[in-house]
């Protein structure tokens, strides 16, 4: 079947529904109307008028301009906080007589009226979505603006609350899901470009694959978080031949040993900082166990995106590397071509791993967190840093964030819980042997005090 005209053709007859969102229409509206529009909102008192006012407002937000919705913004910060007097004297009150009474006026005293603007909002039909498309308009702008990002904070604040794990609905992507569904898949993609749809093809038809999303209820077919997994026998090192269509070489995924995710994405830029990775890993988990009982390890084929970053800016303090050899040999890397050269590329392999494995078990951020984000993620989820891969994603997108290094996070499912609190309680960095070996190697090469 020819399907390359679906994409124009989705965009002729998709009808506005949740997730959908309508068509935005810059320009041509004031936000002070839309502030008017917000006190009425809050002032009423009746379920259908609210219904009514709330989408008024949320559709002249989407005629808004980017000023105008800066604007917005601001206006949401210095007219819908909470009242300070208001909270000292109810903080005064508590002090006196500290009871649930007292406990309760202070509470709602201190929660700024633009929350209970947002729960009003999102009374509209397809509010929800509207208002997560909104706060994707508001991170560009916050900066250190202190006053936007209370803004900001109360967006979290409702969305941890709307976004529980209890309303998240798990679903299988596969050929056969709707082609609207899949369309987002190829756009939202954010780790390994698909670049059309027998590109997604390859990535979801075969038997040895599967992909997993999370959704919501109150936005429909809008795709929260996706996995994209890889059955595969034994632990895969490279990415080339999985997107290629080739990884396993069987079929028949009951022969597969291993289960491979090596895409996780993010949908929604309006859900930052709300937790959905996590679940969805541990569910899939669960998922693939029923399904092929015979699974022996489920890992992750993942990228190390800060890696080459922190590595020139290592390059570039001479104290660093006080090793003549090491330095000769990584500056290699300023010459184009050299992963095509067998010695130049094991010369690197020898001084670059080592100081892959320091960087990934060491190289803290400044909240002592593990500097690779994605690290960062895999560890905090109970994973254990299993494997650095040499040369394993040699495309531009690879080479330019890790000189095309890949991890195998491996996720044992009798130890997640328990790696999991030891990184959050303590700090650790639960590796193999050999990732530990790997680092005490880098000793040998720099000499690294502080984060780079």
């Amino acid at each position: 079947m020819n399907i390359s005209f679906l994409h124009d053709l989705l965009n002729t007859v998709m009808k506005r529904q949740p997730g959908t969102g309508p068509r935005r229409r810059e320009g041509g509206a004031d936000h002070t109307q839309l502030r008017a529009l917000c006190d009425r909102l809050l002032a009423s008192d009746g379920e259908a008028s609210s219904i009514a006012l709330a989408r008024q407002a949320l559709d002249l937000y989407d005629q808004l301009d980017g000023t105008g919705r800066a604007r917005f913004f601001g206006a949401l910060a210095r007219h819908y906080g909470p009242d300070r007097d208001t909270i000292r004297e109810c903080y005064t009150r508590y002090t006196k007589d500290p009871n649930s009474d007292t406990a309760r006026a202070l509470f709602h005293a201190c929660e700024p009226p633009r929350q209970e603007l947002l729960r009003r909002l999102n009374l509209a039909h397809g509010g929800t979505y509207d208002l997560v498309r909104m706060r994707a308009d508001l991170q560009p702008l916050l900066g250190d603006n202190r006053e936007l990002k209370a803004v900001d904070g109360d967006f979290v604040h409702l969305f941890s609350s709307w976004f529980n794990r209890g309303f998240l609905v798990l679903r299988r992507v596969d050929w056969n899901t709707p082609a609207a569904i899949l369309e987002k898949i190829i756009r939202y993609e954010a780790v390994h470009e698909i670049r059309d749809w027998d590109d997604l093809q390859r990535r979801l038809k075969p038997g040895d694959r599967r992909c997993f999303a999370f959704f919501h209820p109150a936005i429909g077919d809008e795709p929260l978080i996706f996995v994209e997994v890889a059955l595969t026998r034994g632990i895969p090192r490279g990415i080339q031949p999985i997107l290629e269509g080739h990884a396993a070489g069987f079929a028949d995924p009951s022969q597969a040993d291993t289960a491979a995710f090596f895409g996780i994405s993010n949908c929604q830029a309006g859900l930052q900082r709300i937790s959905f990775g996590n679940f969805l890993i541990k569910q899939v988990v669960q998922e693939l166990k029923r399904e092929l009982p015979q699974l022996k390890r489920f890992v992750t084929l993942s990228p190390v995106p800060g890696f080459a970053r922190w590595l020139d800016a290592v390059r570039g303090d001479p104290g660093s590397i006080p090793d003549r050899e090491s330095r000769d040999t990584l500056a290699l890397l300023d010459q184009p071509g050299w992963p095509q050269d067998a010695d130049k590329a094991e010369r690197l392999r020898e001084t670059i791993m080592p100081l892959a494995a320091r960087y990934l078990l060491e190289e803290k951020d400044r909240r002592g967190r593990p500097a690779d984000p994605v690290a960062r993620f895999h560890l905090r989820n109970g994973a254990r840093l299993h494997r650095i891969n040499w040369l394993g994603d040699r495309s531009a997108k690879g080479m330019r964030q890790a000189l095309g290094l890949m991890v195998n996070y491996l996720y044992v499912v009798d130890e997640i819980e328990s790696n999991h609190e030891r990184h959050v309680a303590e700090g650790t960095v639960v590796s193999s042997a050999e990732v530990r070996k790997l680092a005490r190697a880098a000793r040998g090469v720099a000499r690294i005090e502080e984060s780079k």
